[in-house]
């Protein structure tokens, strides 16, 4: 797979699968809202930056938009900022692992300090970081839901939709 991996040149082609892979991120996002905490964005990501390297950003900035634009910008866009780009950051230092065992874990740690860094920016911007140990204190119910539905999407459906993407990514 990992000879597969295209070029840091941005082509139409992987602009257009990038901003596709943002689309599809945010849509499930928007489909799976009702349930608390559980998303494809790590699955999304992790796919996009392992196939795509840094030009997965792009992915995850067109998202960021999107979510701005769909539900306003506030403080927690601005957390949005740090966290997303946070991950292709982990993912890029562990790009050569083909286990989607490996993956999963990170996206389950992952899953587990979104909160905390969600809380690290708006304490920040807020000037006043007393209230940070009982806010994340409060989130650990949510922190576990998301690492564990993080974990579960991404060790199913990352080898079976790395196929997928490698069937059109690569040319």
């Amino acid at each position: 797979m990992n000879s597969h991996i295209p070029s840091d040149k941005l082509s139409i082609r992987n602009l257009c699968i990038l901003s596709l892979m943002a689309a599809l991120m945010f849509s499930a996002k928007v489909v799976l809202s009702s349930l608390p905490n559980i998303n494809l964005n790590a699955l999304i990501i992790i796919l996009t930056t392992v196939f795509f390297g840094w030009q997965a950003l792009c992915t995850v900035g067109v998202y960021i938009m999107f979510e701005g634009f769909f539900y306003g910008f506030s403080i927690w866009w601005g957390s949005y900022l740090l966290v997303w780009p946070a991950l292709v950051l982990a993912v890029m230092g562990l790009r050569k692992n083909q286990s989607a065992v490996i993956w999963a874990v990170l996206a389950g740690v992952y899953g587990l300090l979104f909160g905390p860094l969600m809380y690290v920016v708006f304490f920040a911007v807020s000037g006043s970081w007393s209230g940070f140990l009982p806010m994340w204190i409060a989130g650990i119910p949510y922190d576990l839901i998301h690492a564990v539905s993080n974990f579960l999407t991404v060790f199913f459906l990352y080898s079976p939709l790395s196929k997928v993407i490698s069937s059109f990514a690569v040319r």
